[in-house]
């Protein structure tokens, strides 16, 4: 199905393999998803499925969300997300239902959707990886500096696009073709491979992989 989950990361830890090899993945807590809208073609103009995660206090939502998860007969959540979906797979799903680990399972290749840490106002060299220049040998006070920004009076401007210093971090970005190592059903986690975006307490969104090579399920 291309319904994802969303969930909340964790953290990172390791995992040891059989034959001893210590393997980092990133904990996703992937728990209480459920559906809170389903949109059809015919009413809403595409195929769809809202989902819902979180808990969140009813006082704290206005009158219109708290009837939106009230027709849906579910709690309210703090996250909506919606999946685009075939209209054969909205005929498997209804308003109200839960979404399990088992749409996932271990080994598949998944694509983590996350908003990257800020790191505020960085030069060109974090941000783009730019090269320092020499540290000693005549170099005066020009070390982690991006140099040359422009030419001289024809054109006598800055290219729009050029890399130079400025905000790095805070964006919406997306690991692909991350594994699946371990799936812990009582406590609705999933161990995925590596490293997600975000900090601890995070909000992801977590599909199948788009990219994945032929024979990944």
């Amino acid at each position: 199905m291309s319904i994802g989950l969303i969930g909340k990361k964790v953290g990172m830890t390791r995992i040891f393999t059989d034959n001893g090899d210590s393997l980092p993945v990133t904990v996703l807590d992937v728990s209480n998803n459920r559906i809170s809208q389903i949109k059809k073609f015919e009413t809403d103009g595409y195929d769809a499925i809202q989902v819902t995660y979180g808990k969140q206090h009813a006082n704290r939502l206005n009158k219109s969300i708290q009837g939106h998860f009230a027709n849906a007969g579910v709690e309210a959540g703090r996250v909506i997300k919606e999946f685009r979906v075939s209209a054969e797979e909205l005929n498997e799903v209804k308003a109200g239902m839960k979404l399990g680990l088992n749409m996932f399972q271990v080994g598949q290749i998944v694509d983590v959707t996350s908003k990257s840490i800020g790191k505020g106002f960085a030069g060109t060299i974090k941000r783009h990886n730019f090269s320092s220049n020499r540290a000693s040998h005549g170099n005066s006070r020009s070390h982690n500096v991006p140099g040359s920004i422009g030419m001289a009076q024809d054109p006598g401007r800055v290219f729009p696009g050029k890399k130079m210093s400025g905000r790095l971090g805070g964006e919406k970005c997306t690991i692909q073709n991350l594994e699946i190592l371990r799936i812990d059903t009582d406590r609705e986690l999933i161990h995925v491979k590596g490293a997600v975006p975000g900090a601890k307490e995070a909000i992801v969104v977590l599909r199948s992989g788009i990219k994945s090579k032929p024979g990944n399920k």
